[in-house]
């Protein structure tokens, strides 16, 4: 019997950063989906299951703030994590206050990688790794 995988939704607009995060969780065991706007994350969060939300703060049509707050709404339970090249401590205050679970400021994958894995270890999808 095959074990289900943790499904990610990664929300950035930025190709490299969405194609190398993919290709690192799937590594993993993970399942990665990719969005580059609120306009295609939000449809993708709630006609489909997603154990995790990778996002970024600044989006080409919105806000990563606002987004997680929408999806906090639409999915509770399923929690968010902002991948950022926003780095000062407003910045890490703003996503924190919208619901986020855990801010990593980007280039730091080991951190990211760290924190997803710890965030999905409790689910029943975990890899168990």
């Amino acid at each position: 019997m095959s074990q289900v995988k943790c499904r990610v939704l990664f929300i950035d607009d930025h190709e490299d950063s969405s194609e190398m995060l993919t290709l690192l969780l799937s590594e993993e065991g993970y399942e990665v989906e990719s969005a580059k706007s609120v306009a295609e994350a939000l449809p993708m969060a709630s006609s489909q299951h997603f154990d995790l939300y990778v996002l970024d703060k600044n989006l080409p049509d919105g806000s990563g703030l606002e987004l997680c707050s929408k999806l906090m709404e639409l999915t509770p339970g399923v929690p968010c994590i902002f991948y950022t090249g926003d780095v000062y401590e407003l910045h890490r205050a703003e996503v924190m206050a919208a619901g986020a679970n855990v801010y990593i400021a980007k280039p730091d994958l080991e951190g990211l990688i760290e924190n997803i894995k710890k965030l999905l270890a409790e689910k029943e999808c975990s890899t168990g790794s």
